[in-house]
């Protein structure tokens, strides 16, 4: 924690809908403190900030895997003191596994661990789809279909679909992917957004989203979950 104005204060700087408020309070009644986060859409949007002089405004930041390697290569982390890390046996192991890009936790904390999906508003689709990242090129949801603002992601997605790894650097394959997505895809989507199509898709306007499960249910009311939802992960 840091001092400001004889007021101990933390500054996080996290992805939207992953701090909830109680957990905020709840910590601040504990250790005294107040707790101001900013929050952001993209990695993008928090690197940009952070390497153009927002680096200082925060204590704690909450990035993806691939940012955290690539902002520890930087050296824009500090390390964790370990002597601190009380809690490091209650992590579940299956979960660190899969951190290789910081096998020993020096720098990162796993916060949270899933994945982005595709999500349809039943309600509003009375045809069949293809239970693909291709749903995209269904015409029956253009100016109603949403991806997120995440080139990462996005590009992803369309690898996985032509069979190709997400981590490729093969020119070719990325061109084809690229191509499908702007020729087959783009046609029927209405924005790329990685904040609010939650709430859009909770308002009927959106039919069909990519992006995060907690996202669509948290908007959605639990009483409407199995009428309105159909949260997929596509192979491929």
């Amino acid at each position: 924690l840091v001092s400001c104005e004889k007021e101990k204060v933390l500054k996080l700087y996290s992805w939207t809908y992953y701090t909830p408020t109680d957990v905020v309070k709840a910590f601040e009644q504990e250790f005294d403190c107040k707790v101001i986060v900013t929050e952001y859409d993209s990695n993008e949007t928090m690197f940009n900030k952070l390497v153009n002089g927002g680096a200082k405004s925060f204590d704690i930041v909450v990035p993806s895997q691939d940012y955290v390697a690539i902002m520890k290569d930087k050296g824009m982390l500090q390390p964790i003191v370990q002597e601190k890390f009380t809690n490091r046996s209650k992590i579940n192991p299956k979960i660190v596994e899969k951190m290789t890009f910081d096998p020993d936790m020096t720098y990162a904390v796993p916060y949270y661990f899933g994945a982005a999906g595709i999500s349809v508003n039943k309600k509003k689709v009375t045809g069949d789809y293809e239970r693909t990242w291709n749903i995209f090129a269904d015409p029956q949801f253009k100016n109603h279909a949403s991806m997120m603002d995440d080139y990462r992601e996005v590009i992803g997605d369309a690898l996985a679909y032509q069979g190709h790894s997400v981590a490729t650097k093969n020119d070719t394959e990325l061109s084809d992917a690229v191509k499908l997505i702007k020729n087959d895809w783009l046609p029927n989507i209405v924005k790329f957004d990685a904040e609010g199509f939650g709430k859009d898709f909770a308002r009927g306007d959106l039919w069909l989203c990519q992006g995060y499960a907690e996202v669509i249910y948290g908007e959605v009311p639990e009483a409407e979950w199995d009428s309105t939802i159909d949260f997929f992960i596509p192979e491929n």
